[in-house]
């Protein structure tokens, strides 16, 4: 496994300025993650679990505390890190292997196409090069922003609810792609999600975050062997622990926000 791709997030906490009055997003929010490590995010909307993948991926680079990266603080974007949002965001003028090349920089055509080519392969779009965003499923159009942000080959990958608008069904499947794409590639994947069957199944431990301001609430493990399988009684425990989890915030939150 890559030694590259850990990441220390130290007591991190964010404020916005919103007219008159300041909003707390975050609130000394502290995790490591190992290089190569599969973490999903879960929480309330509006929890900061988004406003802290930009902070890593370098879109908002301002701050309190620190985003150790291979040992330097994070405070810009950079190709180490590559990010997948819930919209695919294709430019439906170009087709798919334009799309995939677009983050490429100072590199020969030759080593262009050779990179587009490889990572269109590993998606599973071989053959749809040349087509253009509508005319692929739903499914496709994440496989292709999935190769586009990996096609500089970073070493962590965020991942923004990159599935939340396909359909049940597809959502299967892809949770089976990107294990698989993880796999081969071996480096560090870190998950926002809603769902937490998809979190179980995909992660080597589930961060649960409470909301108002964004904290840490609970670091859950999953000790399951892959593939895993959704219908075994320790699948099933560890969903029901981060359920329960998550409930107990939920409740609490409802409670004061009564």
């Amino acid at each position: 496994m890559t030694t590259n791709g850990a990441l220390h997030i130290r007591n991190v906490s964010k404020r916005y300025r919103v007219q008159d009055s300041e909003v707390h997003v975050l609130d000394n929010f502290s995790l490591s993650i190992k290089p190569g490590e599969f973490v999903s995010i879960v929480g309330l909307s509006g929890c900061g679990k988004t406003t802290l993948l930009r902070h890593i991926v370098g879109l908002e680079p301002e701050y309190d505390g620190d985003i150790i990266f291979n040992g330097s603080r994070l405070d810009g974007p950079g190709l180490d890190r590559g990010i997948v949002f819930q919209d695919h965001r294709l430019f439906p003028w170009l087709t798919v292997e334009k799309n995939v090349a677009l983050g490429l920089v100072g590199r020969s055509e030759k080593e262009k196409g050779k990179l587009v080519a490889s990572h269109l392969e590993l998606v599973g779009l071989k053959g749809f090069e040349k087509s253009y965003p509508h005319q692929l499923s739903g499914g496709m159009s994440q496989r292709a922003a999935i190769a586009r942000a990996l096609v500089n080959q970073p070493e962590i990958l965020l991942l923004d609810e990159p599935l939340g608008a396909l359909d049940a069904l597809t959502r299967m499947y892809m949770h089976r792609e990107i294990e698989r794409i993880w796999q081969e590639e071996k480096i560090t994947m870190i998950m926002v999600t809603h769902d937490v069957e998809e979190a179980v199944y995909l992660s080597d431990k589930i961060v649960v975050m409470s909301a108002k301001p964004g904290r840490l609430q609970k670091v859950i493990p999953v000790p399951l062997a892959r593939p895993r399988d959704r219908a075994s009684l320790d699948f099933v425990e560890v969903k029901e622990a981060v359920l329960e989890e998550f409930m107990l915030h939920t409740e609490h939150h409802f409670a004061y926000s009564i």
